[in-house]
């Protein structure tokens, strides 16, 4: 791993069109430099309009994609990752990511992997990663490719999926998680821990939550087209929460999973 990933970045599920654009042109001036996309997100293009009107310097931002599991083909792998730098208009990305693994192992295992690892020895990706791998993957993966090669595993975590078993396992090999859909889908906002404790913080539950979760090693991607929210989760990165606190909210996990798809493969920590 060549860098270091930033521990907040921005989500862009979503944020497609003129809006979309306006959105993350918005989080760029509030301070957001992680900016994380995928090939079926639809906003690649978006990323890369933003990062251009930005007006700052290519290296200025950390930029993430990946690879949808409909292109793990061999055939269909690399010309995917470059129709992407070509829609991003950038020459490479900080970190590519499979999205999902192949259902089944439809695609082998071995080919979409060492796809992955080819596409940062071509310098497509300066640092490679996966998403939404569970444990057992995770160890397949490192036998292929060798200890310390992965940056990262995006999954599902919030304050009410904390995942303990990945999360105990990614911290044995030192790899930190990326939390996707960190603030639940808002549900962290309703709920009456995370607001008492972001009332005697000065700040938003949401922040809280993504505080939590930076102070847990995890880096997280939250996503809002709202230049108001957006600054609220950008200042989780001042809080700092008490031992107390911690321990208040490690006590929420719930195994409450929101996204699990047909797809998906066996999860570690299935409620």
């Amino acid at each position: 791993m060549n860098t270091t990933i930033p521990k907040l970045g921005l989500g862009t599920f979503g944020r497609t069109g003129e809006d979309g654009l306006t959105a993350l042109l918005s989080a760029i001036e509030i301070g957001y430099r992680h900016i994380d996309t995928a090939q079926s997100y639809g906003t690649e293009e978006n990323v890369g309009r933003a990062i251009a009107r930005s007006g700052l310097a290519r290296d200025a931002f950390f930029v993430t994609t990946k690879v949808a599991d409909t292109n793990l083909a061999k055939g269909d792998f690399m010309p995917s990752v470059e129709k992407s730098l070509e829609t991003l208009a950038l020459d490479h990305v900080d970190l590519l990511l499979i999205h999902w693994p192949s259902a089944k192992d439809a695609v082998p295992f071995e080919d979409y992997m060492e796809a992955l690892a080819e596409a940062k020895a071509r310098g497509f990706a300066r640092n490679i990663g996966v998403s939404n791998f569970p444990i057992g993957h995770l160890k397949r993966a490192e036998a292929l490719l060798g200890k310390g090669v992965l940056a990262t595993d995006q999954v599902e975590i919030h304050p009410f999926l904390q995942s303990p078993k990945l999360r105990d396992h990614a911290r044995g090999i030192g790899m930190p998680l990326t939390a996707y859909m960190p603030l639940a889908k808002g549900r962290v906002s309703n709920d009456p821990l995370l607001s008492e404790i972001a009332t005697r913080h000065g700040v938003t539950a949401a922040a809280v939550a993504l505080a939590f979760l930076m102070e847990e090693g995890h880096i997280v991607i939250p996503a809002s087209s709202n230049a108001g929210r957006l600054r609220e989760n950008y200042a989780s990165l001042s809080v700092n929460l008490s031992a107390d606190d911690m321990t208040a909210i490690r006590g929420l996990d719930r195994g409450m999973r929101l996204i699990d798809p047909d797809k998906a493969p066996d999860w570690d920590d299935a409620a």
